[in-house]
């Protein structure tokens, strides 16, 4: 009952936009949902920030990572469940349900927002975990951009032709998941026993829940079967386990293995150069002695003069 006095977004941001309104919307319930979803978020990125500075600061990489996933998904549920960040789409399907019963549906744009921002996150946490190479990275990260892209405007189109942006969307999602079960997965083995566990402990979370995402869209956004609120908890559930949970284990399985092993060797400003291969100013001594290369640490037997021979001295003339 706190909560329901408490909570006045719907009323201060109504379901109409522009004139029109959305009779499919979320209910105060499903506000309340969001809101909770929100403080989850919101308290695990203060938890990932706090692991970090528990690290070198060469080491925080993952950590800095995770809490960017659910700072972004913060502010989204933020905006959900302040019933902002939508626009009313006319369903392609009719409903005869209460629940569902109406023309124009409450479709929440900034939830892919969030994704266009988190996934490729949640992808470069995975893929630099298992050690792949750049390019593979990036290009996965198009792939999934394309995915979150075709979702989108699957979302906002009221024809028959939603569905064709759905297939894309699908395609280029089964893409990413071979990417993960195959690629990545031989990748991380390689690089030792720990790293594959963590891999497979946070990559068996995001290939479960990402699998569940289209079939929330085909219910809900796609096929209006499923009430706006049902949706929330839907979407809420899938996003805590495929960004706190996720999180959580990547970070505590990431705890004891240095980034330097995954090819993510980060040097501080208050390192010895010296000590990790970087450069150090040349020591040059006047004298036959050598100058002191700090790139390889060895020691060059060069003089100020000509190399390898001693100076001549020239004969005095005879009188």
């Amino acid at each position: 009952m706190m909560l329901e006095r408490r909570n006045h977004a719907l009323q201060d941001n109504p379901s109409i936009f522009k004139g029109q309104v959305a009779d499919i919307s979320i209910t105060r319930r499903g506000s309340d949902w969001y809101w909770t979803v929100c403080a989850i978020m919101t308290v695990s990125t203060l938890a990932f920030l706090g692991l970090a500075f528990m690290r070198p600061r060469s080491n925080r990489i993952f950590h800095y990572i995770t809490a960017g996933i659910t700072m972004v998904a913060a502010v989204a549920y933020f905006s959900m469940g302040s019933n902002l960040g939508w626009t009313p789409i006319a369903v392609e399907f009719h409903r005869s349900e209460h629940i569902v019963r109406g023309t124009y549906r409450e479709i929440f744009y900034v939830r892919y927002i969030d994704w266009f921002v988190t996934t490729p996150l949640i992808l470069m946490d995975l893929f630099l975990t298992a050690g792949m190479p750049w390019p593979t990275i990036l290009w996965v990260v198009l792939v999934d951009w394309v995915m979150v892209v075709s979702f989108l405007v699957g979302t906002l189109v009221e024809s028959q032709y939603k569905w064709g942006y759905f297939a894309f969307g699908c395609a280029a999602l089964f893409y990413i998941l071979y990417q993960l079960v195959w690629e990545g997965r031989r990748h991380a083995n390689a690089l030792g026993n720990d790293v594959g566990r963590v891999f497979l402990a946070s990559g068996s979370v995001i290939l479960i829940t990402w699998i569940c995402y289209p079939i929330c869209w085909g219910v809900s956004e796609g096929g209006n079967v499923i009430a706006p609120d049902s949706e929330a908890i839907f979407y809420g559930i899938l996003d805590i386990l495929s960004k706190p949970v996720f999180g959580a284990l990547l970070i505590l399985g990431h705890w004891n293995i240095d980034p330097a092993r995954l090819g993510l060797r980060i040097r501080d400003f208050d390192e010895n150069p010296a000590v990790h291969g970087g450069f150090t100013e040349k020591k040059e001594t006047n004298g036959a002695g050598g100058v002191t290369n700090g790139t390889n640490g060895h020691t060059n037997g060069h003089t100020n003069g000509a190399t390898a021979t001693a100076p001549t001295e020239t004969p005095a003339e005879t009188v």
